[in-house]
C-alpha cells in the first residue's frame, strides 16, 4: 500500500496476507547514478527499509538498506552560508545492491 505522494516519513507499508506481519519502507529515487540527499538532519530517516533505486531512466539499480545503515554511511557538510546538509555518496551505498533478501518473507 502506497501512502500519498511526498507524504512525510515511510512511503510503502506491506502486511503479509493475514496482516500479521507489517513492514515499512521509505523509497528515494534518482535519475542519475549519484549521491542521495537526505536533508539538514539524520531524524526523518525511519522505516524497516530504506530503498535507493538510481539510474532510473537508462538502467534502474536497486539498493536495500536499514536505516542504521544509511544514518551510519550518511556525511554532513557545512556550506559557506552555515547550513547543514547530509547525502549519502553513491559508494557507501553500493555493497546493498539487489539485497531484497535482506526483506525476508512474510512467514
Amino acid at each position: 500500500m502506497p501512502t500519498s505522494r511526498n507524504a512525510k516519513g515511510v512511503d510503502i507499508i506491506a502486511y503479509n496476507s493475514d496482516a500479521t506481519k507489517m513492514i515499512t519502507i521509505q523509497v528515494k529515487t534518482l535519475s542519475i547514478k549519484t549521491s542521495v540527499l537526505l536533508g539538514r538532519t539524520l531524524d526523518k530517516i525511519i522505516g524497516d527499509f530504506w530503498i535507493i533505486v538510481n539510474n532510473i531512466e537508462k538502467e534502474p539499480q536497486t539498493f536495500v538498506m536499514f536505516p542504521d545503515e544509511v544514518k551510519l554511511k550518511a556525511h554532513k557538510g557545512v556550506g559557506k552560508s552555515g547550513k547543514v546538509t547530509h547525502w549519502i555518496p553513491t559508494k557507501e551505498y553500493s555493497e546493498f545492491r539487489d539485497r531484497w533478501d535482506r526483506i525476508g518473507t512474510a512467514d
